[in-house]
């Protein structure tokens, strides 16, 4: 059966300093046309830094859509056409300045794949050590430390519902528990 639906016209109707909106006519594979919305996005990474005492940073911070204070990984946005890996050793040492000495790409994830581009790529570094924490100017976070087990069931329970997190510690449970 063919799925792929094929773009007919596109007009971007935003563009902003994060993401660009297009209004899109798409022809499906039944013929008829349809309207899709599409915000594109640089993507981002996630990162679980694991220390020697197996404590994990997050970060607390509010997120202005959401109206609330979310307990988070460090992550960031990647800027268009940069490489996930140095974004992420960048975006640990800016939120909660540690540096890895060993960086497991843990793979991707698309965040909202029914109207969104972005890709995220996930991280578990270990062998941290301590540099200057230096958060963008207009990022204003409190670093919390959690002990792995606890950070799961804060997952498993639902307390922590931000995506990324969720993603890549479950993906990091998985890693450890393999090897």
């Amino acid at each position: 059966m063919e799925l792929t639906e094929k773009t007919l016209s596109s007009q971007t109707v935003f563009e902003g300093k994060i993401i660009t909106v297009k209004l899109d006519k798409a022809l499906l594979p039944n013929g008829a046309e349809a309207s899709r919305e599409v915000v594109e996005h640089p993507g981002g990474v996630c990162i679980l830094a694991l220390q020697e005492d197996g404590t994990v940073p997050l970060v607390r911070q509010f997120r202005y859509p959401l109206g609330d204070v979310m307990l988070e990984l460090p992550a960031g946005k990647l800027e268009y056409g940069e490489e996930p890996r140095p974004a992420a050793i960048r975006e640990l040492g800016e939120e909660v300045g540690l540096e890895p000495g060993e960086l497991t790409e843990l793979g991707f994830i698309y965040v909202s794949p029914g109207f969104c581009t972005e890709k995220l790529h996930m991280y578990l570094a270990r062998d941290v050590k301590a540099v200057p924490v230096h958060p963008d100017e207009d990022e204003f976070l409190d670093i919390v430390y959690l002990p792995f087990g606890e950070l799961m069931e804060m997952v498993m329970s639902g307390e922590i519902t931000d995506g990324k997190t969720v993603a890549t510690v479950l993906k990091t449970k998985v890693l450890l528990d393999l090897g």
